[in-house]
């Protein structure tokens, strides 16, 4: 994959944007573009653990594992994939596992006259194959959008 970069003003401070993307009710409300019932389980302290699921078309839990690996409050989150999640089941060593290994989710956050930049950097080195490039490309336009609409809420 690469590199993908996104980014959208948002009207709200940065405080705001930094809890509509990671408070669970309104995460889950953002990432359902990507797949509905998307979550999270775990918790955005830097060095933890988080599992990202959604149930798969046969029902059972698929995902990512993935560690925070910095956490700025406010300014910066960098999320590192270690592994994926398939029928429920955690998996940090199969083949597919392993090219999803050392990416990279970083978000960073710049408030400027009470409006803030959301930055989406996205990084892999592993061999992520074109169709997740393809579905990246359609999908986090429409998740900024969510993420500014749900922000932009009062």
């Amino acid at each position: 994959m690469g590199k993908l970069q996104y980014s959208i003003v948002i009207n709200a401070p940065k405080e705001k944007v930094w809890k509509t993307m990671l408070n669970k009710d309104t995460y889950e409300k953002w990432t359902d573009v990507f797949m509905p019932g998307s979550s999270y389980v775990g918790d955005w302290t830097e060095g933890s653990k988080i599992l990202f699921l959604a149930p798969d078309e046969t029902g059972k839990l698929s995902g990512m594992v993935s560690r925070i690996k910095e956490n700025h409050q406010y300014e910066h989150i960098s999320i590192e994939s270690i592994g994926v999640v398939s029928n429920g089941e955690e998996d940090t060593s199969s083949q597919e596992a392993k090219k999803w290994a050392g990416s990279l989710e970083n978000y960073t956050f710049k408030e400027f006259d009470g409006k803030t930049e959301l930055h989406v950097d996205l990084t892999s080195d592993g061999d992520v194959d074109r169709q997740m490039l393809e579905m990246s490309e359609k999908t986090w336009p429409k998740a900024l959008t969510r993420i500014k609409k749900l922000s932009e809420e009062s």
